[in-house]
C-alpha cells in the first residue's frame, strides 16, 4: 500500500498552454514533453497537432510551431466556446467565399469563343 500511494503523491494536474486541457501526470513526463515543445506543456492532443503542423512546415521551428498553435487555440476559445451557432454562421460564410473565389479564378482561365453568326439557318417563309 504505501508504494501505491508513493505514485499516487508523484502524479500532478498539468494544464496545456495551448487548449487549457488538465492532465494528469507525471513530473518526470513534464520535463519529457516541455523539452520536445520549446519549453511549453502541452496535452496529446495539441502535441499531435504541432506534430502535424511541423510535418506540413519542414522549415517551420518548434517554437513556432507552438505560437501557431496556441493561437488557433485561443481563436476558438474565444469564438467557438463562446458562440457555436456564430462561428458557424462565419465558416459557411468563408466555404461559400472561397468556392465564388474559385470558380472566377476558374472562369478567368476559360477561352470566350463567341459566334460570328448562327449555326441555324435562316427560315424563309
Amino acid at each position: 500500500m504505501d508504494a501505491i500511494t508513493k505514485i499516487y503523491d508523484e502524479v500532478i494536474q498539468a494544464d496545456c498552454e495551448c487548449c487549457g486541457q488538465k492532465e494528469d501526470c507525471t513530473k518526470d513526463y513534464i520535463v519529457i514533453v516541455k523539452n520536445n515543445h520549446a519549453g511549453s506543456w502541452v496535452c496529446g492532443l495539441c502535441s499531435g497537432a504541432i506534430e502535424e503542423y511541423l510535418s506540413k512546415n519542414p522549415g517551420k521551428t518548434m517554437e513556432e510551431a507552438v505560437s501557431s498553435h496556441n493561437e488557433v487555440c485561443q481563436n476558438f476559445n474565444i469564438t467557438t466556446r463562446i458562440n457555436p451557432k456564430l462561428t458557424l454562421a462565419w465558416a459557411l460564410k468563408d466555404i461559400a467565399k472561397r468556392s465564388l473565389k474559385n470558380r472566377m479564378v476558374k472562369n478567368s482561365t476559360k477561352l470566350n469563343i463567341y459566334r460570328s453568326s448562327s449555326c441555324i439557318p435562316t427560315l424563309k417563309n
